[in-house]
């Protein structure tokens, strides 16, 4: 997995952190979710990415 790869997928996810964590303190369901969703998103390409590289070994 390139690192430019790594770097996109992990923003992603700390992204998603970040939104949940507004999301639950604020009280606003949909920017929770949206942050839990872009966390799953971003995990999956992450797997993606492994299972790509686990081939080209």
């Amino acid at each position: 997995m390139s690192n430019k790869d790594k770097v996109k997928n992990a923003t992603q996810i700390f992204k998603g952190k970040i939104k949940a964590a507004a999301g639950k303190k604020i009280g606003n369901q949909r920017l929770e979710t949206d942050g839990n969703s872009d966390q799953v998103k971003g995990n999956l390409k992450q797997a993606g990415e492994k299972v790509k590289d686990a081939f080209q070994e």
